[in-house]
This record gives C-alpha cells, sequence and structure tokens, in this order.
C-alpha cells in the first residue's frame, strides 16, 4: 500500500474512534451472558475489597480499642469467609476472561477470512501480503486482549472508584471533597495524553505494517535477492524502516512512560492533603483512629486504580489503533460481487461473446478496447503475442475475476453478471503458468479440485494428467508431502498435479495461462497430452509462449495492444505471412540453432 493510501486512511481513523469502541464492543454482543457473569464477579471483588477496608476501620474501633475480643474474632473470622468468597469470584472473572477472549479471537479471524474469501482480484492487487497478515494475526490478538483483559481493568478500576467514594462519603464527607478536587485535573491529564498517546500508537503500527510488508518480500524473493546481489541493498531499505519504527516506538513509550509519574504526582498531594485535615479531624473528635486510617486505605484504593488505568492506557490505544485497522479490512468491498437475481442456470456451455468489450486496471490505462469476439462452444481458442498485451486479462474477464468496464461478455445468449459468481467460477479448470501447491500430500492437492473424489478417481485424474508415473517413483507416492507452495517439487511436478486436479474438476469451461512456459520438452510433452484429453469437447483458452504447443488450436487469436489483430487457424496464420509467421519461424528457427548446436558438441572422453 502506497504512504498516501496509509496517510489517508490514518486521516480517517481520527474520527472515527468513538465508532470504533463501539465495534470492538460489539465482538462480545455475542456472549452478553458470558460478560454479564464476568463483570459481576469483577464487581463482587471490587465491593468486597471495599468491604475489606471498612472492616479495618471496625476492627480498630471496635475491636482492638476497646478492647473486645469477641468482637476482634467474629471480625476475623469474616475476613476468613470474604477471601473465600473473593477466591471463587477471582476464579469465575479469569476463567471467563480467557475462554471469552478465545471466542472473540476465533470469531475475528473466522470473519476477516470469510471475507478475504469474498474480495475480488483488485484488492489484493494493490494491498500487500504483509499488510493482510499483519491484521489477522496480531491485530485482532490485541482486539481479544482488549475486551477481555482491558475491560477487566477498567471495570475493577471504575468499580473501586466507586465503592471508595460511597464509604468515604459514610465516613466523612468534607474529606471526599477533597479527593474530588483532584478527579477533575487528572480527567484534564488523561485528556491530554490519549489524543498523543492515541496519534503515536497508529505511527507505530502503520510503520509495523510496513515491516511486515518488507520482510514477506524479502522472504518469498530470497533467491532473486541472492542472485541479483540485492542482500546490501534490501538492508539499507529496511534499516530506513525500522529506524522510523524505532523513533516512533520511543516517542510513544516516552509519552506513555510520562502518564504513570504525573498521575502519581498529583495523587500524592492530594493524600497528603487528606492527612493534613484528617489528622485535624481526629484531634477535633470528628473522626475515628480507625476512620482516617480507612480513608487513607479508601484514597489509596481510589488513586491506584486511577494510576492503573494510566498504566493500561498506552496498551488500550494500541488496541483501538489495531482495531481500526481491522474494520479498514472488513469494510472493504468486493468490485465483483452477485448481482440481485443472479441466478445458476445449471451449466455455462455455449458460445461465449464479448460484445465491444473495453477494460482497465486504471481509468486512463485501457488494456482491453473494444473487442468483438464469439467463441463456440467446444472450440479451442488459443492466445499469443507479446507481453502486457492483454491476453491474461481477457481470460480473466472470462473467468469474471475482473469485469468489463465497457461492453458485455454473454454466455449463450445471457450477460454474464445475470449469472451467479459461483454458476460461472466452479465450472471453470485453471492451470497457471506459475501453479500453486498448497500444503499438505499430492493426493489432498489434487483433491481440490473435487472434495468428494474417491482415492480411485484422484489416481485416474493423475494418469489422464500424466503425473501418475512421477508420483509413484516417490517415497511416498501419492501421500508425499509437497511443502508450502510446492517447495518440495519440481516446476513441471508442480504443474502435472495442478493439471491432474483441473481433470478431476471435469470442467465445463478449461484455461491455460503460459502453462508450459518453464518446463523441459519431456514435460511439455506430458502437458501436452494432458491438455488434449481435457480440452476435448470443452470450450478451452490456452495462452501458450511456446507456439509449438497451440498449431492443433480450432483458433488462435493474435493480441495486441488490447485488440485482436489476427486470427485465424496454425495453417491459414502462417500462409497471411503477419505477426503469427514471424513469431512462429523465430521460435522454430531459434530451436533449431539450439539443436544443431547440441549436436556438434563434441563426445566426451571416456
Amino acid at each position: 500500500m502506497s504512504d498516501f493510501q496509509f496517510e489517508e486512511e490514518d486521516f480517517q481513523q481520527t474520527k472515527v474512534t468513538r465508532g470504533t469502541l463501539m465495534r470492538i464492543l460489539a465482538q462480545v454482543k455475542p456472549y452478553k451472558w458470558w460478560v454479564a457473569g464476568f463483570l459481576g464477579f469483577v464487581g463482587g471483588v471490587s465491593t468486597l475489597d471495599s468491604i475489606f477496608t471498612y472492616l479495618t476501620k471496625q476492627i480498630i474501633d471496635v475491636g482492638i480499642i476497646p478492647g473486645d475480643r469477641q468482637a476482634l474474632t467474629d471480625h476475623i473470622i469474616l475476613f476468613g469467609v470474604l477471601y473465600l468468597l473473593i477466591a471463587v469470584m477471582v476464579f469465575g472473572f479469569i476463567y471467563l476472561a480467557g475462554v471469552l477472549g478465545e471466542r472473540v479471537r476465533y470469531d475475528m479471524r473466522k470473519q476477516l477470512f470469510n471475507h478475504l474469501q469474498a474480495l475480488s482480484f483488485d484488492y489484493f492487487d494493490r494491498t500487500p501480503v504483509g499488510w493482510i497478515m499483519s491484521r489477522v494475526t496480531s491485530d485482532t490478538e490485541r482486539i481479544a486482549d482488549l475486551v477481555t483483559w482491558g475491560m477487566l481493568d477498567v471495570t475493577w478500576a471504575l468499580m473501586n472508584i466507586a465503592t471508595a467514594t460511597i464509604f468515604m462519603m459514610t465516613i466523612n464527607w468534607q474529606l471526599a471533597l477533597i479527593v474530588f478536587l483532584i478527579i477533575p485535573v487528572l480527567i484534564v491529564i488523561a485528556s491530554w495524553f490519549q489524543k498523543r498517546i492515541i496519534v503515536e500508537y497508529r505511527e507505530v503500527r502503520k510503520t509495523n505494517s510496513k515491516i511486515t510488508g518488507a520482510y514477506n518480500e524479502n522472504i518469498q524473493g530470497v533467491r532473486v535477492s541472492k542472485a541479483l546481489g540485492r542482500e546490501e541493498k534490501n538492508l539499507s531499505e529496511f534499516s530506513v524502516l525500522t529506524d522510523t519504527m524505532y523513533r516512533r516506538s520511543f516517542r510513544a513509550a516516552w509519552l506513555s512512560a510520562l502518564f504513570l509519574p504525573v498521575v502519581q504526582i498529583v495523587g500524592s498531594l492530594g493524600l497528603g492533603a487528606i492527612i493534613w485535615y484528617g489528622g485535624i479531624q481526629v484531634e477535633a473528635g470528628g473522626l475515628t483512629i480507625g476512620g482516617i486510617q480507612a480513608f487513607i486505605g479508601y484514597v489509596t484504593f481510589m488513586l491506584w486504580p486511577i494510576q492503573d488505568l494510566a498504566r493500561v492506557y498506552a496498551s488500550m490505544q494500541q488496541s483501538v489503533a489495531s482495531a481500526e485497522r481491522v474494520f479498514s479490512l472488513v469494510d472493504a468491498k468486493p468490485q465483483i460481487v452477485d448481482r440481485r437475481g443472479a441466478v445458476d442456470p445449471g451449466t455455462i456451455q455455449g458460445d461465449i461473446v464479448f460484445d465491444n468489450v473495453d477494460f482497465s486496471y486504471e481509468d486512463d490505462k485501457p488494456v482491453i478496447r473494444g473487442m468483438n469476439l464469439t467463441v463456440k462452444a467446444g472450440e479451442t481458442i488459443a492466445l499469443v503475442g507479446p507481453t502486457g498485451a492483454g491476453k491474461s486479462t481477457l481470460v480473466n474477464l472470462v473467468c469474471r475475476f475482473y469485469e468489463p468496464t465497457g461492453g458485455r461478455i454473454l454466455f449463450n445468449g445471457r450477460d454474464y453478471t445475470q449469472l451467479s459468481l459461483h454458476a460461472i467460477q466452479s465450472r471453470i479448470g485453471i492451470v497457471l503458468q506459475t501453479p500453486h501447491l498448497f500444503s499438505g500430500s499430492i493426493r489432498e492437492n489434487i483433491r481440490y479440485g473435487r472434495l468428494d473424489a474417491s482415492d480411485a478417481e484422484i489416481e485416474d485424474a493423475a494418469k489422464l494428467a500424466g503425473a501418475h508415473d512421477f508420483i509413484m517413483t516417490l517415497a511416498n507416492g501419492y501421500e508425499e508431502p509437497v511443502g508450502e507452495g510446492g517447495v518440495l517439487l519440481s516446476v513441471g511436478q508442480k504443474q502435472l498435479i495442478s493439471l491432474a486436479r483441473a481433470v478431476l474438476s471435469q470442467p465445463e469451461l478449461f484455461i491455460m495461462d503460459e502453462a508450459t512456459s518453464s518446463v523441459d520438452t519431456l514435460t511439455e510433452a506430458l502437458i501436452q497430452r494432458g491438455m488434449e484429453q481435457l480440452m476435448a469437447g470443452r470450450t478451452s483458452f490456452v495462452i501458450a509462449h511456446r507456439l509449438s504447443t497451440i498449431r492443433r488450436a480450432d483458433r488462435i487469436l493474435v493480441i495486441d495492444g488490447g485488440r485482436i489483430t489476427e486470427q485465424g487457424s496454425h495453417a491459414e496464420l502462417l500462409r497471411q505471412r503477419g505477426h503469427y509467421y514471424r513469431l512462429y519461424t523465430q521460435q522454430f528457427r531459434s530451436q533449431r540453432e539450439l539443436e544443431l548446436e547440441r549436436e556438434m558438441e563434441p563426445e566426451p572422453v571416456m
């Protein structure tokens, strides 16, 4: 994501903190009874703590000073009973907080995962993977902590303040007024620190997202970096980010650290005034020794929660900033969605028509221009042309990963926006230039084509795709793990498994996007045979740089500048001696020269 996008996002976030807090609280709405029990336990513990302080007064005034052993014993027994109750309540709120936190984490990550599945390709085109991963992992963790342990701290503090106020007013209302004069000062201090701390932590989270993205890019591109000797340059760029992160984190930590001492100083001044005036009250007989002891306990009991709020305030601001990032992801809307009344006709077989189609990823940069094309049912269409000509964009439009910005695409005479996305995309089989395999076994990856397929059907699909033989040479056969992204297999092996997956799905429409451009000639021949099995009787689009793989296509389209410049069969295009003829003869000549060079190499001496 660009710096401008981050800054624009932050500008909007300064206006929505209150709304963000409401959305955070909405995460626990399904568990309102759990929350009620949790808060009830916290409130109970806080109330019992206040009663303990009052019992201290009674022990001094009723038991110790008069020398009444029975009263002293009774109050000590009451102490023990209250401690047992507190122990039960502490267990209750810690248990409920832990379970509630896990529920919120589960719900949010599930919601984000489902939402990411629904977003259109254009969102992933402009959003770094590291930014998304940071939202799903660390930010959801902070939100869960806020609605559990953060709620606990805040509730405990507020209950302590409320109960301490009630008991202080009961003991001596004049002393209580002195305490109340301190509170507005603390509110002003908290308000000032709030604005500064949240701004700094937003900057920290923004920089952290960039660092996560940099980590992701460097890990994925480690081979390229080493091959090009980019390590020093990458380190230099990464150092700039980490230095920025350090400076911003330092400022945030400095403000957070300053907050607590300021609160403590103000509280200490107030406590000193209370002790001074309380001593005068005791001398005048308006307050007992136990009363002033209890009052000082209540003041500390009330001021410490305020200081504790200061301690947790910084982490709460981080959680709010994290929530704003998460909700910005949740609020992202997919561009390609089902229209109202979209239907599943049961099949997408039939003619495919491009009716004056335009498309651009950016408003001022058209990729497809006024394309008119009719593809007959069962026809195999090959697409050739220079890089950036619009070949992959054309098949992406057919798959409805994107939609035309002008004109329309018809499936069997019906505008395909009238069909549901599932109706189209579930009936398309795709084999890409860079195949993607999921972590797991070969069998599991082929089964992605049809989740209810039997083991026998998976093996039959592998045989049709030409993958069975190499699979059986592996130590674990179909149970062989492929590694993350298929890293444990060669490109050709991954391609054959990808083809077997497409065979298993039995698609009505088949797309092959430069699937043989990165494999050797032997693997290319295997893939070609698998393609012929799969394309038989199916409408197919094949993008290929190696023109030898598309000679049998029903029709070849030469795409240049987003337009069809030539079309016809292989033989017809050769006779035209146009762009396709030049591409084909150049490739044939280069391949023949390579073969001659190999033939002229001297035999190795034995």
